[in-house]
Formats: C-alpha cells, sequence, structure tokens
C-alpha cells in the first residue's frame, strides 16, 4: 500500500510539473528590444562637469547601464559613437560610425571600446541619426528598435536632425528616440524635443536615475483598458475588434477583440508606452480617437461612447430572392452591407435602409436603440417570366400613383427573364430590332402578387 501511495504521489507531482511547463510555455514571449547607443564623444566632452569630465560621467553610467541590460532576455544592444575620430578644426561633419553592431553578448566590447573614447570633433546629430537606420538589422512588427541618445550639445554641422528622426520614424525604422543632455549650459529643450523624448541631467548623481528610467520605459510595457461605453453610461459593450496603429508610422502595432474579464470587466491589455496611437474601434459605424498617449508604470483607462442595439432585416420566403443585399446608410454614407434574416450590431441612432430588390426599397429613419432588435420585415415577393417575340429593347416599369418609374432593362438579345418583384403593379415595353418606328413599340401591364408566379408575353 505505501508503494502505490509513493507512485501516486510521484505520478501527480509529474502530472503537475507537466502542466506547469506547459502554462509556462503557452505565454507570449517579449518583444525583441534592440537599443542602439548613440554617444556624444565631441570636443566638448573634454569639459568639466561638476566633479569630472562629462566624458568620464558619461562613460561611467552607460558602462553601469549595459552591465544591466547584458542579463536582460530579449535584449539588443549596439554602439555608434560620433565626433571621436576626427579633431576640429577642420570640422568633419562625417566623424560617425558604429563602432560595436548588433549581435548576442557584445555588453563586453561595448564597455571596452567606451572605455578608449577620446573625444576630438564635431557634433554631427542628423547624420549619425540617418545612418542608424542602416545599423539595426532589419524592421518587423516582433522587434522593437529604439535609440537612446547621449550629447552635451546640439547639431553643429548642416543636418535637421528633427526632419531625419521624423522621417525614419514614419518608416517604422525605430521608435521615438530618447535624447539625454548632460552638462548643458544652456536650454536646448526646444532643439530637441522635435527629435524624440528630451531628458536633461543637471546633476551628476541623476544621471544614473535618468537612464534607469528610459531602460525602464524602453523595455516594459504599460496596462491598458478600452472602455466601450453603453447608453447608461457602463462599460458593458464588447465582442467588437479594435485596432491600434502608430500614429507616427501609421502602421498596425496591435490588434484585439475587445472582451471582458471574469469579473465582468473590461479586459486589460499590455501595451508598447513608447508610441502614440491611432485606436480605431470597428464598431459599425466605426469609432476614431488619435494622438493617445500611454504612461509608463500607469494603467490608462480609455473610454468609447459605444451604445449599441441590433437590427434585423426579415423577409418572408428569401428563397425567391437571389443574393438579396440591404444597403445601411448613416449620413448618406454606406456603412454596411447587410443580408435578411441576419442579425448586425449597430452603433445607436437612425439608419436609413436600401433594399436591393426591384423595385428598391427605402426605408429612412431606422432606429436602432440601446441593447434592443429593430427588425425591419419587407413583403414577400413574387414571380414574373416575360417572354419576347424577338430580340429588341425591352424595359420595365413600376407604377406609383400616376407616374411610371423605370426599374429594369432587359437585356436586347434576352428572349425569356424570369424577375422576383415586389408587390405592385408594372408595365412593359417593347420594340422589334428590326422596327425603325416608334409607333411599333408593344406595351403590356401585369400585377404581382406576394408568393405567386405570372408569365407575361408581349
Amino acid at each position: 500500500m505505501k508503494s502505490y501511495r509513493k507512485l501516486f504521489s510521484i505520478f501527480l507531482l509529474l502530472l503537475l510539473c507537466s502542466k506547469l511547463s506547459i502554462a509556462q510555455g503557452s505565454h507570449e514571449k517579449r518583444d525583441k528590444t534592440r537599443i542602439l547607443f548613440i554617444f556624444d564623444a565631441s570636443q566638448s566632452m573634454n569639459g568639466f562637469w561638476e566633479e569630472s569630465k562629462k566624458i568620464n560621467i558619461a562613460r561611467k553610467f552607460l558602462i553601469q547601464m549595459v552591465d544591466s541590460l547584458e542579463l536582460e532576455e530579449n535584449v539588443e544592444m549596439a554602439l555608434r559613437v560620433y565626433g571621436h575620430q576626427s579633431v576640429v578644426p577642420p570640422q568633419d561633419c562625417n566623424d560617425t560610425k558604429l563602432e560595436v553592431p548588433f549581435k548576442p553578448g557584445n555588453a563586453g566590447e561595448i564597455r571596452q571600446t567606451l572605455r578608449y573614447i577620446d573625444p576630438k570633433g564635431t557634433t554631427p546629430i542628423a547624420h549619425s541619426l540617418e545612418l542608424a537606420a542602416n545599423d539595426f538589422p532589419e524592421v518587423n512588427s516582433d522587434v522593437r528598435n529604439v535609440v537612446i541618445l547621449i550629447t552635451d550639445g546640439v547639431e553643429a554641422c548642416d543636418g535637421d536632425p528633427c526632419a531625419v528622426s521624423l522621417e525614419l520614424q514614419k518608416k517604422g525604422i525605430y521608435l521615438k528616440p530618447f535624447i539625454i543632455g548632460i552638462g548643458l549650459d544652456v536650454d536646448f529643450k526646444s532643439s530637441f524635443e522635435c527629435i524624440g523624448n528630451y531628458l536633461e541631467v543637471k546633476k551628476e548623481e541623476r544621471f544614473g536615475g535618468t537612464l534607469e528610467y528610459v531602460i525602464s520605459q524602453v523595455l516594459n510595457k504599460t496596462s491598458a483598458q478600452i472602455n466601450l461605453i453603453d447608453a447608461n453610461g457602463s462599460p458593458t459593450e464588447t465582442d467588437v475588434p479594435m485596432t491600434f496603429y502608430n500614429s507616427v508610422s501609421d502602421k498596425v502595432r496591435y490588434q484585439f477583440m475587445h472582451t471582458m474579464n471574469a469579473k465582468g470587466n473590461p479586459d486589460t491589455l499590455f501595451l508598447d508606452p513608447l508610441l502614440t496611437y491611432n485606436i480605431t474601434i470597428h464598431t459599425i459605424p466605426e469609432l476614431h480617437r488619435d494622438s493617445v498617449r500611454m504612461v509608463a508604470g500607469k494603467h490608462t483607462s480609455i473610454g468609447f461612447d459605444a451604445p449599441q442595439g441590433m437590427l434585423k432585416v426579415e423577409c418572408p420566403r428569401t428563397t425567391m430572392y437571389k443574393d438579396l443585399q440591404v444597403l445601411i446608410r448613416k449620413n448618406t454614407e454606406i456603412i454596411n452591407i447587410q443580408t435578411p434574416d441576419e442579425i448586425t450590431k449597430y452603433l445607436t441612432g437612425k439608419y436609413d435602409l436600401e433594399v436591393l430588390s426591384l423595385p428598391r426599397i427605402k426605408i429612412p429613419n431606422v432606429e436602432i436603440n440601446q441593447s434592443k432588435t429593430t427588425s425591419i420585415t419587407i413583403p414577400q415577393p413574387g414571380l414574373v417570366t416575360i417572354f419576347k417575340p424577338t430580340t429588341g429593347p425591352c424595359s420595365l416599369f413600376v407604377q406609383k400613383g400616376n407616374k411610371l418609374e423605370w426599374i429594369h432593362n432587359i437585356p436586347e438579345k434576352s428572349l425569356r427573364e424570369t424577375l422576383t418583384l415586389q408587390p405592385g403593379v408594372y408595365h412593359i415595353i417593347f420594340r422589334n430590332k428590326n422596327a425603325y418606328l416608334s409607333q411599333s413599340s408593344r406595351k403590356a401591364s401585369f400585377v404581382i402578387t406576394s408568393g405567386k408566379s405570372i408569365p407575361v408575353r408581349l
């Protein structure tokens, strides 16, 4: 008995371990992040800042950060340096170089390179940002390309770093860069904010904290929830697709189906805080919001007024129709094409319907109410088979009051055609192809009754 219990315990332990292994394997892996450090080694970095040279302080804290990132999974680093190859004067605006490219296990090489950098030259920021586009191995949705620029001055050449940065962000080459300004005697905030996220370090002891803050922004996702608000002001609407676009590149970053969690609340999403989003909620009609920002480490609730109800267009014996469609319009714009007996959800409000039957049925100001189904019934049609004696032009009209309204042309070469028509009074006019007098036209009238089929001979 003891042996049986022991074996059973081992079996349970193995089963538990197996489930844990499967559960762990099912978790979504964190996106790979590539961080390119662009390091200022221009002549001004030889200047003193508080207790030491700026180059030594910047080098010290960047090495510490490389030490921390070395242990992070799915993180690769690279180092580009400018201003370290040519002495000023003369000014060499091409003085920028990818010293350590992206590759696994290169932290030691970055540290060693930083230790022996000697500031000499000028500050070609724009050219460095431009060349950085080729420093990243490839661009795809599973990799986040990040630039962190550490500098003590603004662009010294003729380049436009703001324009370069924006263009490469639009192309999706890298995300909005971080710029860390150190030891600046002048407020260059306006010069750097157009490039990316600008942070100025005014005290040496704050440099480490600033780098850690930037890295936390780069590595960590932040939480958010989308509240789809109903007519009663509660976030109860759900089961709607949502698309998050990078507002700069206009590329899709995330797509989710809105869901309620086990507690009946909108589910929590985890998003990249480095991006600004244009969000589309794919209700009918769609809802949009642009330039939505996330705050790293802070849960963000984003609300959309999205009260919805249902619409059903019913038609008895729809088998008489072939692929009947109903146009749904909002403010003259076609927002959906619905089929009979289909129940479709729409934002609450008034819509104009147009049933593509013969003749067309227009139903204005159909109101959709919160969580209710609005049903519209269209009459059951009838059938007519039109027989022509010869080829020739033939047109069909429906009578509305004292007026005749054209609804259909029968092909000239067709001698027989069966049509599904709504109940009503119809008139048909035909002329033999070889008859050259209008007076030779033939006319016929007939009545369509729901569910009935009649022949008409000309």
